[in-house]
């Protein structure tokens, strides 16, 4: 189901969406698609850590709660200083302050509580986030 080894052979932003709830997966995956964007899947943070070997996203939308690797054990391999070009945005509906408070030590750039992001939100998030990259 995860696209990880495609080429990113196009001129668009690439986006890792790194979330465990399939169906919420394939519909990140699929809005942000329909907005012209390449996107990368991931069901946990270690599908994600072997997906940026691969490509280097312009944004990465992480879950934190996943099974095998969840996002702060993704962030602390992942290391957000050494991918500068990369914002990483935690998309969760998990609300630990600990959690959110660490995932922010190791460098992300936003928190949005999936439960109030309706898809409208997710493309006006990345098409901000790309606007600030450049």
């Amino acid at each position: 189901m995860s696209n990880m080894h495609q080429e990113n052979t196009s001129t668009e932003p690439t986006i890792l969406v790194v979330e465990d709830d399939v169906p919420l997966n394939e519909a990140y995956k699929t809005i942000l698609q329909r907005a012209g964007y390449n996107v990368q899947t991931a069901l946990n943070g270690q599908e994600a850590l072997d997906a940026v070997k691969e490509v280097d996203p312009n944004i990465i939308l992480l879950d934190l709660r996943m099974p095998v690797l969840d996002g702060v054990g993704f962030l602390t391999k992942y290391n957000t200083k050494a991918h500068p070009g990369t914002a990483v945005v935690v998309f969760s509906n998990y609300d630990s302050h600990a959690d959110i408070d660490k995932a922010y030590e190791l460098g992300i750039d936003r928190y949005i509580l999936k439960a109030r992001a309706a898809p409208k939100d997710l493309l006006a998030l990345v098409e901000g986030i790309l606007e600030e990259q450049d």
